[in-house]
């Protein structure tokens, strides 16, 4: 029987009417394999993957090779973004043998959960060079029957392999000028000068180094580092990866120069990328970044938040085209013919405008909406005008599917982002959005010890404890919180948060940082990855909040974990920069102090809020702000910090060394880099 009903995962619920026998990840299915002596299939995907469904259409939903896998195997289905910690260590495997991974991700183990076969999508039967998956079942089927002892040896040497790859820390050290000139080095050599981003397709948002790039230009002064941020950022912006009508960005583009972009909506990447533009915007004041922030948080609320107040995962590539046919990319692609039959006359205008052909850049004479670089003037009211009657007639095609968990960590992101951008352009709603979303977090994901729920839905708690980026994104939001309300309770909540991440999940000889808690479920290997991908790693994001936490509060053990957990970026940085992003602005912000700046004033006077939009708006790397009445005990900045002269006061240390107290705003402006 199909034991996903029930489960809170609207992926494994996509599968919960196959014919497959599908378990979740429990030790239950593993007894079960023991038992009827058979191995385990173990697929991984999410519900935005397109190829996931694909395979799920063509083979778990056939009758017979349902039948073929229940008869011959105990399968599980694992939805990665509930589990990171068993797709991070399967796919290690994967990538080990095969030199590739990716989803969805087949893997064949034995009953003590070792692989021994691998694989990602499998057609149903033999094309492209690749095997059917009915004959990769016969093949491991027979392996398993016939020839156990070799299975049984490939398994323990996988096992040993993954097992002796616990990785070495790299450094003792922080890294310093050089390792960090060293990365911006690197990243110019692979920098696309002609696009904007970094190598070749597929082209995904680089929002980490974007950040890193922003924050060494405002230490150092680098005209090159801000010309490749914001140049990218233009690109991205201007391109199909850019949801042009409704804001927004999709997962990545499949060709180098961001026009069709894999349909997908990711809440990571536009929390990450919210914040960059906002970030952006904050350095340069351009009207370009201004608009993708907002039009970003805007998409984010409307259409990502749930009833509960949390953010959902993601929207998928696929829906209705119309015909009853899924099809990637019919929400958003058009033809000449339906630009004229929204817009009639000025459908042609648009068409250049929006750079749609009667050729196409998408499949089957269909455009992406772009906006390529163009000669010549449009009308800024009639463009505006278009853009909403265009949307207004997309919002009646049938739209993709949501997937509607709650991700602790994306939600910490998406906390940060709307906390920021909120408060950057005097938008209150989405500040408390923020607010709502952490609440959320807290009511749900934490339990009273403080421990974090990976994933809810609908309001109810998954059963996957927090893995180490869920406690450090939800910190980073909790800080950028505490920044912008001047509340203390948001403080307090990060600082239980990295409590946990120095308990359990802190080497306590080498401060390496592993992605499971040492209480949580053994699995063959406990994973441990410094390397950014699409968001944060673990690693560098709670170094980034660690070193955050001690800036507000003093705190010795946290920013000597911070420093500690830094010394992979040193190793990692001048290599391999574009997958150490954050880990990078984390040790920019370490360069530069962090600056530390505590803004006292009561709530109701004018130039508290002037003193604190400036301290929020100062570009110093990873600056920590504190706002409240002279007196308070809310925040731990504020203390001893009087008012000058009966007036509103902004305080601004770093190093254990503080520039005299101002009441001028341009001031501050200047000491914190704006």
């Amino acid at each position: 029987m199909n034991r996903l009903a029930g489960v809170t995962s609207p992926y494994l619920l996509q599968h919960a009417d196959n014919p497959v026998h599908w378990w979740p990840w429990e030790p239950e299915a593993f007894e079960e394999a023991r038992r009827r002596d058979v191995p385990v299939l173990l697929s991984v995907g999410y519900s935005a993957c397109h190829w996931c469904h694909v395979m799920a259409h063509e083979s778990f939903e056939d009758e017979a090779t349902a039948a073929y896998l229940n008869e011959h195997f105990v399968s599980i289905k694992v939805d990665r973004e509930e589990r990171p910690d068993v797709d991070a260590v399967y796919m290690e495997a994967v990538q080990a043998a095969t030199g590739q991974g990716g989803w969805p991700m087949t893997v064949f183990l034995t009953p003590e959960a070792e692989p021994f076969y691998f694989g990602t999508y499998f057609p149903p039967a033999p094309r492209h060079g690749m095997p059917g998956f009915r004959q990769v079942l016969e093949g491991v089927h027979g392996a398993w029957s016939e020839r156990r002892d070799e299975v049984a040896e490939v398994a323990e040497k996988i096992a040993r392999d993954l097992a002796g790859r616990e990785m070495g820390f790299g450094d003792d050290r922080v890294p310093g000028e050089e390792e960090l000139a060293g990365a911006l080095l690197g990243l110019t050599r692979e920098y696309d000068a002609t696009r904007g981003g970094f190598g070749g397709a597929p082209k995904f948002p680089p929002s980490m180094v974007v950040e890193f790039l922003l924050r060494h230009h405002a230490r150092t002064g680098s005209e090159g580092a801000l010309q490749m941020a914001r140049d990218t950022c233009e690109r991205m912006a201007r391109g199909g990866i850019y949801d042009q009508l409704g804001g927004g960005f999709a997962r990545y583009s499949v060709d180098r120069e961001w026009v069709v972009p894999h349909f997908e909506k990711m809440l990571y990447d536009n929390a990450l990328l919210c914040r960059v533009y906002a970030h952006l915007w904050r350095a340069t004041g351009s009207e370009l970044a201004r608009r993708v922030a907002l039009e970003t948080a805007d998409f984010m609320v409307r259409e990502l938040r749930t009833a509960e107040g949390g953010f959902a995962s993601a929207l998928d590539a696929d829906s209705d085209d119309g015909s009853g046919r899924h099809v990637e990319g019919a929400y958003y692609v058009w033809t000449p013919a339906q630009l004229r039959e929204v817009l009639g006359d000025d459908a042609g205008l648009a068409a250049r405008y929006f750079g749609v052909t009667e050729e196409g850049t998408f499949e089957e004479g269909s455009s992406v909406l772009q906006l390529p670089q163009q000669e010549g003037v449009f009308d800024g009211e009639k463009m505006a005008a278009a853009r909403r009657l265009l949307l207004a007639a997309r919002s009646e095609r049938p739209a993709p599917g949501r997937d509607d968990k709650v991700v602790a960590a994306w939600n910490g992101l998406a906390v940060a982002a709307l906390a920021e951008t909120g408060a950057y352009f005097d938008r209150p709603d989405l500040v408390e959005a923020a607010i709502g979303a952490a609440d959320l977090l807290v009511r749900l994901h934490m339990d009273d010890r403080a421990r974090l729920t990976r994933t809810s839905r609908d309001g109810r708690a998954g059963a996957n404890a927090g893995v180490l980026e869920d406690y450090a994104d939800v910190a980073e939001g909790f800080l950028a919180l505490a920044s912008v309300t001047g509340e203390g309770v948001w403080l307090e909540f990060a600082g239980f948060l990295l409590d946990h991440v120095l308990a359990q999940f802190t080497d306590p000889e080498s401060g390496a940082l592993y992605d499971t808690a040492s209480d949580a479920e053994q699995l063959i290997r406990r994973p441990q990855d410094p390397t950014d991908n699409a968001t944060p790693s673990g690693w560098n994001a709670a170094a980034g909040a660690l070193l955050s936490y001690a800036a507000h509060t003093g705190s010795e053990p946290h920013r000597a974990a911070a420093e500690r957990a830094l010394g992979v970026v040193k190793a990692l940085g001048p290599r391999a920069p574009r997958f150490v992003g954050w880990g990078l602005a984390v040790a920019e912000a370490l360069l530069d102090g962090p600056r530390e700046v505590a803004v006292v004033g009561p709530a109701d006077h004018s130039m508290t809020g002037t003193l604190h939009r400036t301290a929020l708006l100062g570009t110093a790397p990873g600056a920590v702000v504190a706002v409240g009445d002279a007196g308070s005990d809310e925040l731990p900045l504020l203390a001893d910090r009087p008012l000058v002269d009966g007036e509103p006061a902004a305080y601004v240390c770093r190093n254990f060394t503080c520039d005299a107290p101002t009441t001028d705003p341009d001031r501050l402006r200047t000491a914190l880099g704006g």
